[in-house]
């Protein structure tokens, strides 16, 4: 890497936190368009847009600096591409600094030459982990599942979304629709229907999404996840989630009778 070298820099710290410009985006360019104090920093390739390689440096998780901001900050501006980038170079990141140990004899691991993975000196290999979850928009007639998740409830404007959940061991992920959307509602469904899928790494998920139409049964709301639920008309929504989530796009496509 040279110091003119054209790239894209992301500067990882704390707890999702990355690194943007004055215009609220990704610094792009050679290496002096960062702050000085990372001029010799080591950064890593782990990726290429546009034709320019993507940089990777982890500052740690302690560090904070008045130009970082919250990696959703990427997805909230629109910046889809900017936010896929930041998350899969976050999701790298958090394997790296949950990985310093094998977790099988317990030696240090070292960056594996040629592949993103860490190594311990017996040959034990170790690669980012991936959790799947499904995500589903919940169908009857025109209304759409919706519920307030304790997570990120605010009693004067709270959000509303759609239902998800991890997969669980020895399940498909039509059966994990049906227990995720029982468990915490109360609702039975059916014809369930894939959609599309988007990494989210908060922290290393990827969600499937997926529509389903009700079939029976009356809302009654898991207290430990949820604060309320109910089925909502297009005329009537609440605050939902921000556009560039597939929580928005399966909220969309349902009201508009898609998917």
């Amino acid at each position: 890497m040279s110091l003119t070298e054209q790239a894209r820099w992301f500067v990882l710290g704390g707890d999702h936190l990355v690194l943007l410009d004055q215009q609220g985006v990704v610094p792009q360019g050679s290496k002096a368009c960062l702050p000085a104090a990372l001029a010799g920093a080591h950064f890593e390739r782990f990726d290429e847009w546009q034709g320019l390689p993507c940089y990777l440096l982890d500052l740690g998780a302690e560090a904070y600096t008045t130009m970082m901001a919250p990696l959703r900050q990427l997805m909230v501006a629109g910046d889809e591409e900017g936010f896929r980038l930041a998350g899969r170079a976050w999701q790298l990141v958090t394997f790296r600094r949950t990985h310093r140990f094998c977790g099988e004899c317990g030696a240090p691991m070292t960056p594996k030459a040629g592949e993103w993975a860490q190594v311990c000196h017996l040959g034990h290999t170790a690669y980012p982990r991936i959790s799947p979850c499904i995500i589903v928009a919940v169908r009857k007639g025109p209304e759409i599942l919706l519920a307030a998740h304790r997570r990120h409830y605010q009693a004067d404007d709270p959000m509303y979304t759609v239902l998800a959940g991890f997969v669980e061991a020895g399940e498909n992920l039509e059966q994990c629709v049906a227990r995720e959307v029982f468990e915490e509602s109360g609702i039975r469904v059916r014809n369930v229907r894939y959609v599309a899928s988007q990494p989210w790494p908060f922290p290393h998920s990827l969600m499937m999404g997926f529509t389903a139409d009700y079939e029976s049964g009356e809302i009654m709301v898991q207290d430990d996840e949820l604060v309320a639920a109910a089925f909502f008309a297009a005329d009537r929504l609440p605050r939902l989630p921000p556009h560039g989530t597939i929580a928005r796009r399966l909220i969309e496509l349902s009201l508009a009778g898609e998917g």
